[in-house]
């Protein structure tokens, strides 16, 4: 019997990369390839749409060339990736934009402005705390007038690359449900775009995608496509879902309370629940559909957190004659041996502000060090900073969701090898914690929904339940929950208080700044 065979493509920010499966989750090809992006000047990310469709064309063709025998067998090929940016496209798929994600702030005064007037409208209604497009789409609109006269659509990139690979006309033009929360522009909960919203931020309707299912077949590979590929002309293409709902998928994060933990560069937390119910409170975690339309992921970023690992292994930790991998092995050596509370010291990890909730304000601090504490209590404090902010979260959830709460968090990523961190996780919420051996679950995941959209599988469910292993438990120690208890809450003041006198600090810099332009 024909073996089916399932392509998955992931649009990150620093790599894309292409992956053939089939349905026992065997990886039979996999390449990658780093994207490249320009920074002119602080605040500037650019990546430019062709530059992305070319490396994208690449991974895919190498994939299919390691296969070549085989090829023929492909039956689907689906798209995951970046969740939150825009790029603007001509109605031949020209980019009249670059590709600007969430790391090209250009757009902030804009997304300040937005929130001041809409933050209560972009949670209930978006479930977001963090909109990104809609404010790209005004930034434009006022730098560029010109060339956002030229635009027919603003897209997501998993959008961009099907246009693109099927020829269709622009005005087919998809973004899948998961993607549509971070745009500031939808109703999440409906799956539609907001006449509210479009009408308060003063959108044309006419440059947004249709909203699609993440299994949807948006549309089928072009000839000359093919051949640059080598493959079949007609191939279905899925919409697929954004990066962390692939992961999700491919994670198995698929059943009502089930809890997901990224260790990775930022760290993030999703929970599948069958309806939304909002932290209207503290807005403590953002709403995004899941890859069933009927379901949604609790979702937080905890902001940074693998980068601040790395910031403070390569400023501190990383002497010339040791390697990054030595340094950080070194830090957990020195910080397996210490006790909740890093000996009366604290951490606040968010360096580069907060996202869920928005907080730009806040940067990091650390408090109550004195001459005896070392370089790993100061590592130990950070991974425990991630964690009362994992515990916050949490609460909320819970307190929002209290028939979803206990359970396991299963735990990804790059920080999912660390001893240290997964112990402090598991000390500070009480809750366990599952490694998951599975170290490509959002290129696996993509390929379920692109098997899920051709109908080749019918319960993705089933299906990702029988691929996910579980290498190494994290059970809570009761001792140090007690220990623990109290700091939660000692942080959560921690990061009000600094939080006040960043913005201080901000608003008297701004008062120098502005003296001195005066007087040039």
């Amino acid at each position: 019997m024909k073996r089916k065979l399932f392509l998955a493509v992931d649009l990150g920010t620093s790599f894309i990369k292409a992956g053939i499966y089939d349905l026992n989750s065997t990886c039979l090809a996999v390449w990658s390839e780093a994207v490249k992006d320009e920074r002119p000047a602080p605040g500037f990310f650019l990546q430019h749409g062709e530059d992305l469709y070319r490396a994208a064309v690449h991974c895919i063709a190498r994939c299919v060339a390691a296969i070549a025998e085989n090829a023929d067998q492909i039956e689907a090929m689906a798209f995951t990736g970046q969740m939150a940016g825009a790029i603007g496209v001509d109605e031949h798929w020209e980019d009249v934009t670059t590709w600007s994600c969430s790391l090209d702030s250009r757009y902030v005064p804009y997304a300040n402005e937005q929130r001041s007037r809409l933050e209560r409208e972009f949670y209930e209604i978006s479930g977001t705390n963090a909109p990104v497009m809609c404010a790209k789409y005004a930034w434009f609109k006022d730098a560029f007038p010109k060339k956002h006269c030229r635009i027919a659509k603003y897209v997501m990139l998993n959008g961009y690359m099907i246009g693109r690979l099927s020829g269709n006309s622009v005005a087919d033009a998809t973004i899948d449900n998961s993607l549509i929360a971070w745009t500031g522009m939808a109703d999440v909960q409906r799956g539609i775009w907001s006449e509210t919203m479009i009408r308060e931020l003063k959108i044309d309707p006419v440059h947004l995608p249709k909203i699609v299912n993440c299994n949807t077949v948006c549309g089928y590979l072009g000839e000359k496509q093919a051949a640059l590929l080598g493959l079949r002309a007609g191939i279905p293409l899925v919409a697929g879902a954004g990066d962390k709902v692939s992961g999700c998928v491919g994670s198995n994060i698929l059943n009502y309370g089930d809890k997901i933990f990224e260790a990775a560069s930022y760290g993030a937390i999703s929970i599948l629940v069958p309806e939304v119910h909002l932290d209207t409170e503290l807005r403590g975690y953002d709403v995004i559909g899941a890859a069933n339309k009927s379901d949604y992921y609790e979702h937080k970023y905890i902001q940074g957190s693998g980068v601040t690992i790395d910031w403070f292994i390569n400023t501190f930790a990383k002497d010339h004659d040791l390697t990054f991998a030595q340094a950080i092995a070194e830090m957990e050596k020195q910080a397996i041996a210490l006790p909740p509370g890093s000996e009366n010291m604290m951490a606040i990890g968010l360096l580069g502000g907060s996202a869920i909730p928005f907080n730009g304000a806040l940067r990091g601090c650390f408090m109550g060090h004195t001459w005896n504490h070392t370089k790993g209590h100061f590592y130990h404090s950070l991974l425990e900073s991630f964690g009362y902010e994992l515990a916050l979260t949490l609460r909320s959830f819970n307190k929002n969701y209290p028939h979803l709460k206990g359970g396991p968090i299963k735990m990804i990523g790059g920080g999912a090898k660390s001893a240290v961190w997964g112990q402090i996780l598991a000390d500070i919420t009480g809750d366990e914690f599952h490694v998951l051996s599975r170290k490509d679950s959002a290129l696996w995941g993509c390929a379920l929904l692109a098997a899920s959209g051709v109908g080749a599988i019918s319960d993705i469910r089933g299906k990702a339940a029988e691929y996910v292993l579980t290498e190494k438990v994290f059970h809570p120690n009761e001792h140090n929950l007690a220990r623990y208890a109290p700091y939660i809450d000692l942080y959560k003041n921690a990061c009000d208080a600094v939080s006040d006198l960043c913005a201080q600090i901000h608003m008297k810099t701004k008062t120098e700044e502005g003296n001195h332009e005066s007087k040039g």
